[in-house]
């Protein structure tokens, strides 16, 4: 790899060029026009979403799942980046976006996006979801649709079970409006006391300990059909009691609601003296946020809505949302559990042990025989479990250094670490306190580790540690050597099975040196003179992309191999999308992989002709990311933890990693490849900011990247086993290095599958 002049006032390796600095041509290329809002483009991947939730071809449970994922991903817009522009609209903040929207037009173009996409998911679940699933013997159905017998089991259940934990709040002067928890369902009651004619209004928050779907036994429906198994919404058997709770009065009706509230945490940390402390302070401050959507199903008067959305301090009109089928759909995936609808789901695929890891009996020699690289969850996260498990046993084993950003619940790594601690290794945990909505995981993460001995840090003063790196120093014969793994994604077993990423395993010198100095700057605030060759942000990433970019456009000036694919979750950063719209106007090839936001019009004539923008929507969440350039047919590919967003460039710890190994630069290469080559679960990026469905050309056949991979890690596992085999002609070494990245079959195995 050719080595790039270091960039004036970085530590980073990796040349500073600034977009600016490139042949004018004439075209203001800071233009608004030029620009994709963010927020509205993220609106367009949950439109994505919600298209697979309509896609007939995949199972119905499926489906489902597409919809809460949907019903989730608005949750976390409204109490993030909703909240953040209410804030700023308060705050009299008079800034315009790069596409030139002010924060008032941009919540205004946000609610009317958000009413059409949950009104095209009101008539998706009541017109196909909720139908399908009836006709598959799981009918959701009011009280009053239930048999006598059953609805008086039901009954004794709720005086039973549910009665005594309810409490309800009548508003008026001595009672004002209750705090309502944020994304809480709750019920409003109207009603009116003997001899007034004034209709009061009162709240019964429906109990989150208890489950929300209460199944009953066969139900007739109409037309003579049977529904193996009925079930009804908690709050529909408290809506029939309401009377109940409400004794004495006269009601007048009952609907439920759902509040969305800020839920974003504000910390200063120079004035934190203990930031756990401050963090669980403001994660109690956080349920108090101010409100800032309101969800409403049922019957209610306009009078009785008009005064909750007063006592939410919400807009009638923009921040109300009105929806004819189940309020938070993620409560349906209770029926994920069911197995006699395992048909109504994805084929079953568990993460595969590939060669050389799949058997390995000294995982550390494996790694010293050459660099290895895999693609999750096609090929297992095991393998990097046991590494770190086998260095908490390893009495050769000194040190374990690991990031920590989202570990998930019960996670076995995080136990490791402990066990190595209590075994008297060094070991140290950057455990990142501020990573949205895991911020009391992380705590308890953190407290436990601390009584197991490990020396717990919590990063760069002003910064979140986004880096995936994981150290392990260990004692040999020829001195101290240094394993690294390094990964596009969080040290998660959980997410692992479900998010497609990309990790390095490496025990290569420069790569042991600069993990040292990565752990050395997040423990004690000092940097080395120089990278060997990782790159981070934000000790010069941002130089190193705009960099990277330049260098292919002075490429394809001088007529050599010009191309960039880049592979992100984001793209939002000002200068670098200017730097791309330079490159292509230089006859630059960029095609970008791009899952959720991305703020750049490819398509412009004159500007952006020659980039190309596709995102895949999938069974598995699209999370690696993987950028690659020709460099005049000197090819460079590098992973990395970082979208290109300012907050990546800026304000996080992150991690670029060339990779080294040609035969797995190849690997990847074809990875890159065989995703372009996706005509199934495809998108492209218009110039007008919509995205279209690619579909195969006449006579092409279909590509569906995703099973592809799947294929392929079983081929190669299938040519390990036969391989194996006592007496097999085979030789390990011909198949052990092949990787489903290559989207090949060795000519010695296709000989030999004719034979068999």
């Amino acid at each position: 790899m050719d080595p790039i002049e270091p960039a004036p006032l970085s530590t980073s390796n990796t040349a500073s060029v600034h977009p600016g600095s490139v042949r004018d041509t004439g075209e203001d290329l800071r233009s608004p026009q030029l620009y994709l809002n963010r927020e509205l483009s993220w609106l367009e991947f949950n439109m994505r979403v919600l298209a697979e939730a309509d896609t007939e071809s995949v199972p119905l449970l499926e489906r489902l799942k597409f919809h809460a994922i949907v019903a989730s991903n608005l949750d976390e817009f409204f109490m993030v980046r909703v909240a953040g522009l209410k804030q700023q609209r308060t705050g009299e903040v008079s800034d315009l976006n790069p596409d030139g929207m002010s924060v008032a037009d941009q919540l205004a173009q946000i609610s009317e996006r958000v009413h059409d996409m949950m009104q095209r998911q009101n008539d998706s679940l009541v017109s196909h979801i909720l139908p399908a699933l009836a006709e598959q013997g799981y009918a959701w159905v009011k009280p009053s649709d239930l048999p006598a017998d059953q609805l008086a089991e039901l009954d004794e259940r709720f005086h039973r079970e549910v009665f005594p934990v309810l409490t309800p709040i009548a508003i008026d002067p001595g009672h004002p409006f209750p705090h309502v928890r944020n994304k809480s369902l709750n019920l409003g009651v109207m009603f009116s006391r003997d001899g007034s004619g004034d209709v009061n209004f009162g709240v019964v928050g429906v109990p989150t300990m208890l489950p929300r779907l209460l199944m009953t036994g066969p139900l007739t429906r109409k037309g003579g059909d049977v529904a193996q198994h009925a079930f009804v919404l908690l709050e529909d058997i408290i809506a029939r009691h309401v009377d109940m709770i409400f004794p004495g009065v006269r009601l007048k009706g009952v609907y439920a609601f759902r509040v969305t509230r800020n839920f974003d945490i504000e910390i200063d940390e120079e004035e934190a003296q203990d930031l756990i402390q401050t963090i669980q302070q403001e994660l109690r401050r956080r349920e108090r946020g101010n409100a800032v959507r309101l969800e409403v199903y049922g019957e209610f008067t306009e009078s009785s809505l008009a005064k909750l959305v007063k006592a939410l301090k919400l807009d009638p009109e923009r921040d109300v949302y009105r929806t004819t089928s189940v309020l938070n759909i993620s409560d349906l995936l209770q029926l994920f559990a069911k197995e006699d609808l395992r048909s109504l789901r994805d084929e079953p695929y568990s993460p595969l042990q590939v060669p050389p890891l799949r058997d390995a009996e000294d995982i550390f020699a494996t790694i010293r025989d050459g660099d290895i690289l895999l693609h999750h969850p096609y090929e297992s996260f095991d393998p990097i479990v046991d590494l770190v498990s086998r260095a908490a046993e390893d009495p050769d084993v000194l040190a374990i250094k690991q990031t920590l950003y989202r570990a998930g619940g019960d996670s076995p790594i995080v136990k490791a670490l402990a066990r190595a601690a209590e075994a008297g290794k060094q070991v140290t945990a950057i455990v990142e306190l501020k990573a949205r909505f895991d911020e009391e995981s992380n705590i308890v993460w953190a407290r436990t580790l601390e009584q197991s001995g490990v020396h717990v840090v919590y990063g760069l003063m002003g910064l979140k540690t986004h880096a995936k790196c994981l150290l392990i120093v260990r004692r040999e014969r020829q001195g101290l050597r240094r394993y690294v793994h390094l990964s596009t994604g969080n040290y998660n077993t959980g997410t692992a099975r479900h998010y497609t990423d990309v990790s390095l395993l490496t025990c290569r010198p420069s790569f042991g040196e600069d993990a040292s100095s990565l752990f050395n700057l997040l423990t004690g605030y000092s940097a080395p003179a120089k990278w060997n060759s990782l790159i981070i942000a934000p000790l010069g990433l941002h130089e190193a992309v705009l960099g990277l970019i330049a260098r292919e456009m002075e490429q394809a000036r001088h007529g050599k191999p010009a191309r960039i694919v880049a592979k992100m979750n984001s793209l939002v950063d000002e200068d670098v999308i200017e730097a791309l719209y330079r490159a292509s106007i230089a006859g630059v090839s960029i095609t970008l992989l791009i899952r959720g936001i991305c703020c750049l019009r490819p398509g412009i004539p004159n500007v952006s002709e020659n980039i190309e923008v596709r995102a895949i929507v999938d069974r598995y969440l699209e999370h690696g990311r993987v950028f690659r350039f020709s460099n005049g047919g000197k090819e460079e590919i590098y992973i990395s933890s970082a979208d290109w967003m300012p907050r990546n460039f800026h304000r996080r710890v992150e991690v670029m990693v060339p990779i080294e190994d040609p035969k797995l630069r190849e690997k990847l290469s074809e990875h890159l490849e065989l995703q372009l080559q996706d005509n199934v679960k495809s998108w492209r990026l218009t110039s007008d900011g919509s995205y279209v469905r690619v579909t195969p050309k006449t006579g092409t056949p279909a590509i569906r990247s995703q099973n592809k991979f799947q294929e392929l890690t079983r081929e190669v596992v299938r040519i390990a086993e036969v391989a194996a085999r006592p007496g097999s002609r085979f030789h390990m070494t011909a198949t052990a290095q092949r990787s489903p990245l290559e989207g090949k079959v060795p000519k010695t195995t296709r000989r030999r599958k004719r034979h068999e």
